[in-house]
């Protein structure tokens, strides 16, 4: 309805009101046929000013239901907007996490070699170690070996004629 309709309605249901309250006063002063006349015009009068009573009920009905749809349309599309800046943040945190993956099995792979190379330098320090001990063992046995020889000779040489 336009708002020209609703005050057309409205027009009506003033001058079926300012008629009705006259009715009254009009019934006292009428007497037979007259009277008669002007009861059924006032039912008549009456009928239409509920009518129009009904027209305008209706009318805020359908009001009232526009806006409640409007206030639905409304909080639907600011729940649509919500879920889709949610599945966007969703998606980002995924691939956030997926690059996190990556640099993990990175640094796994790189703690993997890490330790093997570890392992690997383990057993040659062993291995020199090992080598290092027996050099300082046989350093030890040659310079005892000259001690005694060099012993041997100057016991023969000096105290032996």
């Amino acid at each position: 309805m336009s708002s020209e309709e609703v005050e057309k309605l409205h027009e009506i249901y003033k001058s079926l009101y300012d008629e009705l309250k006259l009715m009254p006063d009009r019934a006292l002063r009428c007497h037979g046929e007259e009277k008669k006349k002007l009861i059924r015009a006032f039912d008549e009068r009456q009928g239409e000013a509920e009518e129009v009573t009904h027209l305008q009920s209706q009318r805020a009905l359908l009001l009232q239901g526009t806006e409640s749809l409007n206030n639905a349309t409304k909080s639907i599309e600011r729940s649509q907007r919500i879920a889709a800046e949610t599945d966007q943040i969703g998606t980002d945190v995924i691939e956030e996490l997926g690059e996190q993956r990556e640099q993990l099995e990175r640094a796994r792979n790189r703690l993997v070699n890490t330790g093997e190379n570890l392992s690997r330098s383990r057993k040659i320090l062993r291995a020199m170690s090992r080598r290092l001990m027996t050099n300082k063992l046989l350093l030890a046995v040659i310079i005892l070996m000259e001690l005694a020889i060099l012993g041997a000779v100057v016991y023969l040489k000096f105290f032996r004629k």
